[in-house]
């Protein structure tokens, strides 16, 4: 375990404590308001807040592009967010720690839940309004987000063509590859399963990570082992569950933003070159973690 940062361990933390006890009765408890002249507030500091401000820079006249411009950042951060926490749970399944893995899937689905209401900001987008900025995006589309083709690859949703927008972007480009040959969220739940004795074939517990996952009759019937067992305690039907609703989530993330696209601008091609609604249909019906699902109709 990687040890925490300095300001957070014992004798340090309790002396900021008291720090900020002893500024409290300084200030009678009232919020400090002077911070000197050679710089900005604590909290813009920490939170980097004049860059972010300093990031809508709408190209037309029509006061929905802000609305449409902070949408897209704030579904950005939360993308990263949620990466982070489906890391975190992929690398505490691979060490065998089930806790730690249901801890972080908790914790992204709370911001999935925030991503999922996040399409609110767009949700009353009329089609004369959007007409009015959309010329301006150009070829621009979130299809291009590689924050959020990183979600993809969590899910299993591999694909090496999906690496290539970004060949211009090293870092980037070798962050996708990174993660196109890493075990996905559900690679590394599956591999859990067989290394507990349960029937996941050994084809899914060892593949070619960079290849999409496809459902198989062997994981099912895994699956359907750990649903057989729904006394509390079970902590593998404690994590399905933890997986299929992240699974679910998605989903209703991927229905918002078909519903948001259809109200916008109806049937109309992408930006980025793809059908539009047409693509988004599709990706809406894929099931994500297919067996969580499958298995259902079997028990």
């Amino acid at each position: 375990m990687v040890p925490p940062p300095a300001a957070t361990r014992g004798p340090d933390r309790r002396a900021a404590a008291a720090e900020r006890a002893d500024r409290a009765d300084r200030n009678h408890g009232r919020p400090t308001l002077s911070f000197g002249d050679d710089g900005p507030t604590p909290y813009v500091d920490y939170a980097g807040i004049d860059a972010l401000l300093g990031l809508q820079r709408p190209r037309s006249a029509e006061p929905a592009e802000t609305a449409f411009i902070i949408a897209t950042q704030v579904m950005e951060l939360l993308f990263t967010l949620i990466r982070h926490e489906w890391e975190q749970a992929r690398d505490a399944l691979d060490a065998d720690d089930v806790a730690g893995a249901l801890a972080a899937l908790r914790r992204g689905r709370g911001a999935q839940d925030v991503l999922v209401d996040s399409w609110e900001l767009l949700a009353t987008l009329k089609p004369t309004e959007f007409n009015r900025f959309r010329d301006g995006l150009g070829e621009s589309s979130g299809f291009q987000s590689y924050t959020y083709r990183h979600l993809e690859f969590l899910l299993g949703n591999k694909s090496a063509a999906m690496v290539r927008p970004h060949r211009a972007m090293p870092d980037v480009r070798a962050g996708l590859e990174r993660s196109l040959g890493e075990p996905s969220l559900y690679d590394a739940a599956l591999r859990l399963l067989h290394r507990r004795g349960l029937p996941v074939p050994e084809e899914r517990a060892e593949r070619d990570w960079s290849r999409p996952y496809e459902p198989h009759p062997g994981v099912e019937r895994a699956w359907a082992e750990v649903y057989a067992d729904d006394r509390p305690g079970n902590e593998l039907l404690d994590l399905a569950e933890a997986l299929l609703d992240t699974a679910e989530h998605v989903t209703r993330w991927r229905q918002r933003h078909l519903t948001a696209v259809k109200r916008a601008m109806g049937a109309k091609p992408g930006t980025g070159g793809s059908s539009g609604l047409e693509w988004l249909s599709r990706a809406a019906l894929s099931d994500v973690f297919p067996e969580l699902w499958s298995l259902r109709t079997a028990v």
